[in-house]
C-alpha cells in the first residue's frame, strides 16, 4: 500500500512540475522583459509570493515521496532508478537555491538585464532535470503496468 500511494504522488507531483516548469520557462520568464521599468521591482515582488505556494507543495510532496521510494520501493520499479530520481531533485533543489532565487532576489529590487538572462538561461538546468523526472516516473509506470511483458 505504501509503495502505491509513494509512487502516485511521486507520479503526479513531479508532472505538476514538468507542466509548470515548462509554463515558467516558455511563457512567464520570457515576459519578464515586457514589464517596464518602474513596475518592475512590484511586479517580482508579486511573483516570488504568489508563486511559492504554487511550487513549494508539489515540490515537497515531490521530494518526500521520492525518498520514500527508495526505502519502501517496488519490485518492478529497480531502485537504483529512484536512486536516479532522487539526484535529479537535489540537482533541482540546488539549482532553485543557489541559481533562481537569488536571481528572483536581485529582481525585486528592479530589472538588471544581466540577472533576467541569468534567470532565464539557469532556469534551464531545472527544466531539463524535470523533464528527465518526468520520463523516468512515466517509464516506471510502464513497467509496473506491465508494459514490456
Amino acid at each position: 500500500m505504501i509503495p502505491q500511494l509513494l509512487f502516485v504522488l511521486n507520479l503526479v507531483s513531479t508532472w505538476y512540475m514538468v507542466g509548470l516548469i515548462w509554463m515558467v520557462q516558455i511563457v512567464h520568464y520570457q515576459m519578464f522583459d515586457r514589464v517596464g521599468e518602474e513596475a518592475f521591482a512590484r511586479y517580482a515582488v508579486d511573483h516570488a509570493r504568489l508563486i511559492t505556494p504554487i511550487v513549494m507543495v508539489p515540490m515537497l510532496v515531490e521530494i518526500v515521496s521520492a525518498a520514500g521510494l527508495i526505502v519502501w520501493g517496488s519490485e518492478i520499479v529497480p531502485r537504483s532508478w529512484m536512486v536516479f530520481g532522487f539526484v535529479l531533485l537535489v540537482v533541482i533543489w540546488a539549482s532553485t537555491a543557489f541559481l533562481q532565487v537569488p536571481c528572483h532576489s536581485r529582481l525585486a529590487d528592479g530589472f538588471d538585464p544581466q540577472v533576467y538572462r541569468r534567470l532565464v538561461s539557469s532556469n534551464w538546468i531545472r527544466t531539463i532535470a524535470w523533464s528527465m523526472r518526468g520520463g523516468l516516473m512515466a517509464f516506471c509506470l510502464w513497467r509496473l503496468v506491465g508494459g514490456d511483458r
